[in-house]
């Protein structure tokens, strides 16, 4: 079993899935836009170009989002995109990538159970929380 976080974003699917891409060392398998498809009759005219699938992949990990269609759009709560890594240096700078115009809701710190942690909402609304294990 896998199970895939999906992120429905405000009409920056495009660009949040590329910069997650470039920060994280992902690779982009598909950006689908509504254009050319069935969904394309059931969108405004200024949503075509809009995704409506995209799929970003890291070894065998997979984030996957769409723009929420006009008016269907909500705040994110209840979650967030964790990410876990062995080198502190790592944690800080895709920290600091993900903070760029975004919201710190915990500072990156030392925590009884992590090396480094913290929490952040991205400049796209995605909530994150980047965890960086204890030395062993």
């Amino acid at each position: 079993m896998q199970i895939t976080p999906y992120l429905f974003l405000h009409g920056n699917c495009e660009e949040a899935f590329r910069t997650y891409a470039e920060l994280l060392g992902g690779e982009v398998e598909a950006i689908m836009t509504y254009k050319g498809t069935p969904a394309e009759e059931h969108m405004p005219a200024d949503w075509h170009d809009k995704v409506m699938h995209a799929c970003l992949k890291f070894g065998d990990q997979r984030l996957m989002g769409s723009d929420s269609s006009p008016g269907m759009q909500k705040e994110p709560g209840g979650y967030s995109v964790s990410i876990h890594l062995d080198d502190p240096a790592e944690a800080e700078r895709i920290f600091a990538g993900l903070s760029e115009g975004g919201t710190v809701t915990m500072p990156m710190e030392e925590t009884f159970w992590a090396k480094r942690f913290g929490a952040v909402t991205d400049r796209f609304g995605t909530p994150w929380l980047v965890n960086c294990a204890p030395d062993a």
